[in-house]
């Protein structure tokens, strides 16, 4: 099933359509401000199992996942003093910081390190079916691999059919991944450079 939502105002009788597949366990492709993404509650194990079977990952890599807000992300990870200053100046944003996971967050998504990867992207969308779930969803590209990744919405409903629920058509993507930084011990670490400034951090 593929629907159309507007990326600058987002139909909320739509978004509620995307939350409800997600309510029900199902998995969504989703638009972000990199990449179109494929997700699912993060509390739906089976869910975060099949992501990890359809991108034959392995499951030491854990899935970052998309937060709604600086608040949100309070919940799912330790922010320190310093990293709520690095968030709040850069986020909504094309980013992915690594931090302590907190105990909310499931195993399944905790790295060796009890780290997690968190996104608040700046995209209507993709928050606002964040927010109206009230829960994370995870944020995995919407690709065969992390190489392969497809930037047209009915692409990917062709690619992928029956093993997504629903692709949320937000217009055509083309754009470059995240950046990732690890502000683990409060020692900003570019793990990934992409789409995101890093000249603050050098």
């Amino acid at each position: 099933m593929l629907i159309k939502i507007n990326p600058l105002n987002p139909q909320r009788r739509l978004i509620n359509k995307a939350v409800k597949v997600l309510e029900q366990g199902g998995i969504i492709s989703y638009p972000t401000d990199t990449y179109y993404g494929m997700g699912c509650d993060l509390f739906n194990r089976k869910g975060i199992e099949k992501i990890y079977h359809i991108k034959k990952r392995s499951k030491h890599k854990p899935f970052s996942f998309i937060c709604s807000n600086l608040k949100n992300i309070s919940e799912y990870a330790n922010v320190s003093n310093y990293a709520y200053r690095t968030l709040k100046r850069l986020l909504p944003g094309p980013y992915t910081f690594i931090l302590e996971g907190s105990r909310l967050v499931p195993k399944i998504m905790l790295t060796k390190r009890k780290t997690v990867g968190i996104r608040v992207p700046d995209n209507k969308i993709c928050l606002a079916i964040v927010e109206a779930l009230g829960r994370p969803i995870i944020s995995s590209s919407a690709g065969l691999s992390d190489r392969e990744i497809l930037s047209d919405p009915k692409e990917i409903e062709d690619t992928f059919g029956p093993l997504i629920d629903l692709v949320v058509d937000g217009g055509i993507l083309i754009s470059q991944p995240s950046t990732v930084i690890s502000l683990i011990d409060d020692i900003p670490e570019i793990i990934r450079v992409g789409k995101g400034d890093i000249s603050t951090f050098l």
